[in-house]
């Protein structure tokens, strides 16, 4: 049993207006709109806490119900907007016309940004035998995996927040946007721009971007990399192969590479075992504990330890 599955299939919904509390701009009148069902407990709030804090100007906007960003897929280029339909166990996905022909991928993508596809009562039944980590998992059976839409977008932020800040991560990942995201007319105020390309990061002049020289050149061998081709960024020879990979790049360790798998893909039992957050949870008491004692303990949350970091995540954020 792998613990995720897509449960139903997606259903067209109604062709009425969605009130995302934005001024349209201009025409968006054509789109499509979506169904995407799941299986209870899923907690929005949630997934809106984790894309708020994170949420990039002219690429993500958020009001309390509703999630919006710009998209890239291959040459495809558009915007999408999610709400949760709770009464219906389900997110309503409306996207632009101009992604009629990726449309499929597109919603396996947002499926997996909001991890639609978990068995939320088989991961709990398993992380909840633990006799520190249960009484988390009893008291927030619906937390997930929150992923992000695109996997090169998530290696840059996570290579951007090596040892600063969630809050400053964001503020220099938005000065890549500005200065080299493509503009987008997405009809949608606040979704201005795309996230940059691999291609537009990797020749980029990045003076005054805010990192240590030696991130920026990390970040941007990681590009041209990426860019080239020579670097898969993708789990067709498996997780552990991708980290492998990434770690034999200048600049990028072990943590950083385990939260690419379990950010960028939700990688069910990836575990950034030296993350601050995992090791200072207040599930350990006021001392902490090692990454080599956690990394050990977390031997017996296999194969769902990315869950086990959501709910120490939490556990730390004061969940």
């Amino acid at each position: 049993m792998t613990g995720r599955t897509v449960p139903f299939e997606s259903q067209l919904c109604a062709d009425k207006p969605i009130d995302c509390g934005y001024r349209p701009v201009m025409n968006t009148a054509a789109e499509h709109c979506l169904h995407l069902p799941y299986l209870p407990p899923w907690d929005w709030q949630q997934f809106h806490g984790h894309y708020a804090l994170r949420a990039l100007p002219g690429v993500e906007r958020l009001t309390p119900s509703s999630y919006s960003r710009s998209f890239r897929l291959g040459e495809i280029s558009g915007w999408f907007s999610v709400r949760p339909l709770v009464e219906q166990s389900a997110l309503e996905l409306r996207c632009s016309d101009s992604a009629s022909p990726c449309l499929s991928e597109l919603q396996q993508r947002v499926r997996r940004m909001f991890d639609l596809d978990a068995e939320p009562q088989q991961i709990a039944a398993h992380l909840g035998d633990d006799p520190q980590l249960g009484p988390l998992v009893a008291r927030n059976p619906g937390l997930r995996l929150p992923v992000a839409f695109d996997p090169f977008e998530q290696a840059v932020r996570a290579i951007v927040g090596q040892q600063v800040t969630v809050k400053a991560a964001v503020t220099i990942t938005g000065r890549l946007v500005s200065r080299l995201g493509a503009p987008l007319a997405s009809g949608i105020e606040g979704l201005e721009r795309l996230f940059p390309s691999a291609a537009a990061i990797a020749g980029a002049t990045l003076d005054g971007i805010g990192m240590p020289g030696k991130r920026v050149q990390s970040l941007q061998y990681f590009a041209e990399q990426v860019a080239s081709g020579v670097l898969r960024l993708d789990l067709q020879q498996g997780s552990q192969a991708l980290i492998e990979r990434l770690c034999a790049l200048p600049g990028i360790g072990p943590w950083t590479a385990e939260y690419i798998a379990l950010r960028a893909f939700g990688e069910a039992d990836a575990f950034p075992a030296s993350d601050l957050g995992l090791l200072k949870a207040p599930l350990w008491g006021s001392e902490g504990i090692s990454a080599k004692q956690l990394k050990n303990r977390a031997e017996a949350w296999r194969p769902w330890r990315a869950y086990a970091a959501t709910h120490l995540w939490h556990n730390y954020s004061g969940g």
